[in-house]
This record gives C-alpha cells, structure tokens and sequence, in this order.
C-alpha cells in the first residue's frame, strides 16, 4: 500500500529536513507500474552478486591465458567484493543529498564499462582494477533498489518487497558459478563478462523506461559531503539500528562461510560428483526461497522481530546439530545435508527481517541505511569466505565453527543491541516519539 507514514521509529539526522519523513511520496501511480519497478529493483539486485562468482569456474583457464597464480586470480573475486563494500557505503549516502535515479544510471553504465573492461583485460592486474571498479558501480543497483524500496511504500508492502530482494541476494551468489559454468561450456572466462556487459545494457534500458525519480529535490537531504557525513554518524550511533545491520553482517558470514567450504565438504568429505553436489547447492537455495516466501506472508500478521528470532533459532539449530551429530554417529551425507538445509532455512527468514526493519529505522535517510546494512552485509562476508579453508577442509567441523559463531555473534547483536523485544521497526507498531533520541544512548 504507498500511504504516507510515521517516522517515530526512525534514525532523525539533523542534515535531514525537519518534514521529510512525512512528506507525500512519489510512488509509481498504477499496480503495472508498481509491478514493473519491482521487477527492475530485483534484477538491480541481482546482478551484482551474479557478478560476484560467475566466472569462478573459469579461473584454472584464466590463470593459464593470463600467466597468473591461482592467488592471484582469486585476488580479482576479493577485489569486486571490496568494490561492492565501498560503493554502497558511497552511492547510498550520496543518493540522499543528489536523488536515486542519476546515480542509478551512472552506476549501471559503469558496470557495462568495466565488464567491458574486465572481458578483454591483457594481464592479471588490469583485470584486478577492472574488477574493483565493476564492483564499485555494481554497487549502485543493489544499494538503490532498497532506498528506492523506502522511498515509495509504506506499511504491509515494505517486508513483502525486501523478502523478494534478500531472497535474490542470497540466491544469486549461489546460481551464478552455475550460470557461468553453463557460459563456459561453450565460450572461454572473457564472455563470462561479455554476458554481464550484456546483461548490464538491458538493465539500463530498463531503468530509463521502468524507473523514476523516487527521491524529489524538496526530501533530499542538504549539506553536501558533511550532511552525508553527519546522516552515517547518527545512523552508527542508533544502538538498535546497529544491532540489525551486525545481525546481518554476521548471518551473512555465516552464508558465505556454508558458501566457500560446502563444495569441500561434499565432494571431498562425502565424494559426491560435482552434479550431485549442484543439486544438493540448489535445494538449500530452495529452502531459502521458501522461507523467504514464508517471511513474506506471515509478516502481515507477525511481527518482523518475532520472524527473526525464530529465523536465527533456526539456523543457529542446524549449525549446532551439524557440530554434534558426527560426534554422536558419524559423519553422513544425509545428516550434513539435512543440517545445512535447515541452516539455510533460517537465514532465509533472517535477512529480510533485518533488511525491513533497519530500513524503517533509518526511513529518513534511505539511502545511507541502505549503504550500512549492504555494505557490512558483503564486508562480513568476504572477510568470512577464506576462513573454512584456513581452518581445514577434510570434514564439515571447521565449516561448521565458522557458522555457529557467525551465528551467536548476530544473536549476541540481537540481544545486546537490537533488543527485539521493543518492536524496533515493525511497519503497524507506534512507539513512543522520544524512543529515536534515547536509542542513540
């Protein structure tokens, strides 16, 4: 539903107008319409991760064509993970003060570039810089598609809207060594990218037919780089807006933790065929999907911090039981695919949760709370994914480490910080007006 709202919940920088939380929106006038954005906002969001591990599967013969190490070739994975960090901690913030939809465009016509780029780099180290700047403008579709999210709907539709979004963020990184294995088995690494250049055109022809101006000059926020300063400064000292954005961060670690080192344990531990193991990938996708759309109904009638508590009891059971269970009985393939099922399961229920509610605490400057949660989302993550084979690969107990712990800190978050119990965010509550002022306490 695009009604106005209250922002008695929300973060309130001073750089922001005294009114905008409450001004009227400029949300799309018809259902197609509304159709049609959020179709466009999802493939925004995709791409980027489609990005992230597409071409994975090429590396051996990437490294052969470029003359580089296998460490080297990794390098160029890390350095669009970087990219994707630091762009969505800029462009957020910048889209407060400058308007979404320039910025979307920009970014978008970056990313074409530099896949360009990236599809006919010379060396290694090229490619690495290419790589970071792809990144960087790949960021502008994710970290805008939640702001544009913020700015046009209001109530029930938001957690809808941001389960559809986190569904896509926790799918695409696991379909795209998929779709880029597929790509390969015709063509060479280089039209991995050639296709994402592709891709990234019809994105653009998208956005200029698909997508307004969401964020009108009178509700932008004003003061140039200090205002944006100042907004990402009150947005980190909000005690509950924080304790959701490292609930994320740290579920997200764990995501990418069960991500890298699941192909050791299953096809190394319990020798699996690669096929097999691509079909034990896609039905943990499927249980994230499916509590995704769970999330997505039952948010209507429950409340969104109850939804994450039982998302991270959830998966914080399976990492448990896939640390004991080979201790009891063995390790068996059933009992670490059962378990993970179950992890994943309940990280499906958790990231729309903390999308939606940090988004509706930090509603007066979208944008920026867009760039927190997202960018702490993939900086968690990166710095989580070469942790399983530091620790050892030769059975699911270093995996499962990784994700219990990554797991209890986001509960620790939740407990100590967002403090769920006081129905932060929840689109029907009314809390009390002073509640923004004291959180920052």
């Amino acid at each position: 539903m695009l009604t106005p709202s209250s922002a008695s919940d929300e973060v309130a920088p001073r750089a922001a107008p005294p009114s905008a939380a409450t001004r009227p929106l400029t949300p799309p006038a018809s259902p197609q319409q509304v159709s049609a954005l959020v179709a466009v906002l999802g493939a925004l969001t995709a791409v980027a991760p489609l990005a992230t591990d597409m071409y994975v599967p090429g590396f051996p013969s990437m490294g052969a064509a470029l003359h580089a190490s296998s460490s080297a070739v990794q390098l160029t994975l890390t350095a669009f993970l970087a990219g994707l960090v630091v762009g969505q901690l800029l462009i957020g913030p910048m889209s407060d003060g400058w308007g979404r939809r320039r910025l979307l465009l920009s970014g978008v016509a970056g990313f074409i570039l530099f896949s360009l780029l990236c599809a006919v780099a010379p060396n290694v180290e090229l490619l690495t810089a290419a790589r970071f700047l792809q990144g960087v403008a790949g960021a502008a579709g994710m970290v805008l598609a939640r702001a544009v999210i913020t700015d046009c709907f209001r109530g029930a539709d938001v957690p809808r809207y941001f389960a559809l979004l986190s569904q896509i963020i926790g799918i695409a990184p696991i379909a795209a060594p998929v779709i880029g294995g597929a790509v390969l088995s015709f063509s060479t690494w280089r039209t991995v990218f050639l296709v994402l250049a592709v891709i990234g055109a019809l994105l653009l022809a998208a956005v200029l037919r698909k997508v307004p101006e969401t964020l009108p000059p009178e509700r932008r926020h004003s003061g140039g780089l200090a205002g944006t300063l100042r907004t990402m400064g009150t947005l980190l000292t909000h005690r509950a807006f924080m304790g959701y954005v490292l609930v994320l961060g740290f579920t997200s670690a764990a995501l990418f933790a069960y991500i890298s080192g699941s192909s050791f344990v299953f096809e190394n531990v319990h020798g699996v065929s690669a096929t097999v193991y691509s079909l034990i990938f896609a039905s943990n996708a499927v249980g994230m999907l499916i509590a995704g759309a769970t999330f997505a109904r039952l948010s209507r009638r429950v409340r969104m911090n109850t939804l994450l508590i039982a998302g991270l009891t959830v998966s914080g059971a399976g990492a448990v039981a896939l640390l004991v269970v080979p201790a009891l009985g063995g390790e068996t393939l059933a009992a670490t695919w059962i378990c993970l099922f179950v992890t994943m399961a309940g990280i499906g229920l958790v990231f729309p949760a903390t999308m939606s509610i940090g988004q509706t605490l930090g509603r007066v400057a979208p944008g920026a709370a867009s760039a927190l949660l997202g960018g702490l989302q993939f900086l968690f993550g990166a710095l989580a994914s070469p942790l399983v084979g530091v620790f050892g690969e030769d059975s699911a107990t270093p995996m499962a480490v990784i994700v219990l712990t990554a797991l209890a800190l986001a509960g620790l978050a939740l407990i100590l910080l967002a403090r769920p119990w006081l129905s932060h965010g929840e689109v029907t509550a009314e809390p009390a007006a002073s509640e923004a002022s004291t959180e920052a306490a």
